[in-house]
Formats: structure tokens, C-alpha cells, sequence
């Protein structure tokens, strides 16, 4: 069919509904990169830390402040993670839809938009909380992609050493309300820490082929049969009940002994009931279990605290 210069006029018109459509869609792509879906339990952990570590009246702003800072840099981690990652994502079904491996946003541009966010984020921290949260945000940016994204494709310790920049959430927000670190502090970080094993162990079982197809390590090749790694979670999974008793010996109360013991036994049914099966199928009821007791948890400290 012959084209016509009259059928080759644009109408301004007919052009902008395909253009907003593409700037949103890239808007969209840019905020997926961020992982929201992260940044809500970032953002839970932070908020429960600077809530318990605050003294005398609440000062909202300074919430406000440290989730905003905090906020920021964990968008720059994300992104940044997925650009160091962008090759390998390609070859994995579960992430080779992403803005990066399918082509919809360039590796320059995601570089660019995760640097901007992380110095915006540490910039904000440094200004409008102190220099402390400031120093552990971007203390947790670098150990994340420079210690444990590199090492998740050479051995599966890249676990234990990820959980460090995974914890350091409720030490932003506790410094974030007290320009300090106290031992209190140090507890909280010890919930979060041992509970991403039995939260990422269980990723890990779920798309253990996909993670091999793109050459991560993220369970010992030994393991063939997965028992190690399901072993592994029950282990962590009670001795992180028992951490989250201990403050139980110095001040708990009726309401925080049930909340702590029904999470607890809630998600250790889960945990024995993917060890005494032979299909990883189950890690999933792990995986939301542990989404499900974190709050629980992190609620339960909060009123007791109230």
C-alpha cells in the first residue's frame, strides 16, 4: 500500500496518549528497579528501631527524616544490585522480566538513577539526621554490593555475610532517634540477622534451579538433597525463638510471652514441615511465614516497650 505525504502528517494529538503511556511505563520500570516490596520491611525494621530507641517525647520528624534518608539508599542498593546483575538476571525466569534484562531501561540509566539515589539518600541522612545513620546506610550500600552480591556466584557463605547489610536497617533507625549504638540496639540486630536464614534458605530451595542455571552458589553443592539446607533452617529458626525470648528473663508480660510463642511456633511449624518433607515445594510456606512472624515480632518489643 502506497503511502501518501498526507498519511504521513502526525497530529499532535493522536501522539500524546502514546507518549504519556511511555513515560509512565518508564516511570514505572524506574520504581521497580527500587524493589518496594523490600523496601516495606526496610522501612518496618528502621521505623521499630527508632521507635525503641527513642527517650522522652516521639519526635515524628525525625522519623520522618531517617525513613526518608533510609529510603533512599536502599532504592540506590536495589538498583544498583541490579545493574551489577543485569547480565545474569537475563538467564533466570524469575527476574528476566525486569526493566534491565528485558531491555526496557539501558544500563547507563540505571547506574546513574541508583548513584543519584544512594548519594541523595546518605547527603539527606547526614544532613537532616546525624552522622551516624548516615555512615551505617552507606556502610550497609557498599557491604551489600560489594561483599555479598559479588560472592552469591562463588560460594554459599554469601548467606552469612549478607545477613550483616540485611540487619543494619533497625541500627539506622536506633541511631537514627539516638546518635548512638546501645545493646539494646545490638538484640534487635540479632532478630533480623538470624531471621533472613531461614527467610533466604527458603528463597533459595524455591528457585534453586534457576539460581544454578545463572551460575549462583547460594546452596553447597553437596547438598544435592537439600536436607543440609532444611536442617539449616530449623536450626535458625530455634535460635531465633530463643533470642526473641530473652527479654522475657528481664520484663515481658502475659501479652508479649503469647505473641512471641504463637510466632514462634508458627513459624517452626513451618520450618519442621519443610525438613520432614522431600520437596523444597514447601519452602514457600516458610518464606510467607517469615514475612508473617517479623511483624508479629517487631509489634510484640514495640508495646512492650509502650
Amino acid at each position: 500500500m502506497a503511502i501518501t505525504q498526507g498519511s504521513m502528517v502526525t497530529n499532535p494529538k493522536t501522539m500524546q496518549p502514546g507518549s504519556t503511556n511511555r513515560f509512565t511505563s518508564k516511570l514505572r520500570d524506574y520504581y521497580t528497579l527500587t524493589k518496594p516490596e523490600v523496601n516495606l520491611l526496610i522501612l518496618m525494621t528502621t521505623s521499630a528501631g527508632y521507635y525503641l530507641a527513642s527517650r522522652g517525647p516521639f519526635r515524628i520528624t525525625g522519623l520522618i527524616n531517617t525513613l526518608a534518608g533510609t529510603l533512599l539508599v536502599a532504592s540506590g542498593t536495589a538498583t544498583l544490585n541490579q545493574w551489577m546483575e543485569r547480565v545474569w538476571d537475563g538467564q533466570m525466569r524469575r527476574t528476566a522480566h525486569r526493566p534491565l534484562p528485558s531491555g526496557r531501561l539501558s544500563g547507563r540509566e540505571a547506574f546513574v538513577f541508583g548513584t543519584l539515589l544512594s548519594i541523595a539518600g546518605g547527603l539527606y541522612l547526614a544532613v537532616a539526621v546525624n552522622g551516624l545513620a548516615a555512615v551505617l546506610a552507606i556502610s550497609t550500600l557498599l557491604s551489600y554490593l560489594l561483599v555479598y552480591t559479588p560472592l552469591k556466584r562463588k560460594t554459599p557463605l554469601c548467606t552469612l555475610l549478607g545477613a550483616f547489610p540485611g540487619a543494619m536497617p533497625v541500627l539506622i533507625g536506633w541511631a537514627g532517634a539516638s546518635a548512638a549504638i546501645g545493646g539494646h540496639a545490638w538484640f534487635l540486630f540479632a532478630i533480623l540477622f538470624l531471621w533472613q536464614f531461614p527467610h533466604f534458605l527458603a528463597i533459595a530451595l524455591m528457585y534453586r534451579d534457576d539460581y544454578a542455571r545463572a551460575g549462583y552458589r547460594m546452596l553447597p553443592q553437596f547438598d544435592l538433597d537439600s536436607r543440609f539446607t532444611r536442617a539449616e533452617i530449623v536450626a535458625f529458626t530455634v535460635i531465633l525463638i530463643v533470642t526473641t525470648m530473652l527479654p522475657l528473663v528481664d520484663r515481658g508480660g502475659p501479652i508479649f510471652l503469647s505473641a512471641m510463642s504463637l510466632a514462634g511456633v508458627f513459624l517452626l511449624y513451618h520450618a519442621t514441615k519443610l525438613a520432614r518433607s522431600t520437596s523444597n515445594a514447601l519452602a514457600s510456606r516458610v518464606l510467607h511465614a517469615s514475612v508473617i512472624y517479623l511483624p508479629i515480632v517487631l509489634a510484640a518489643l514495640v508495646a512492650r516497650k509502650a
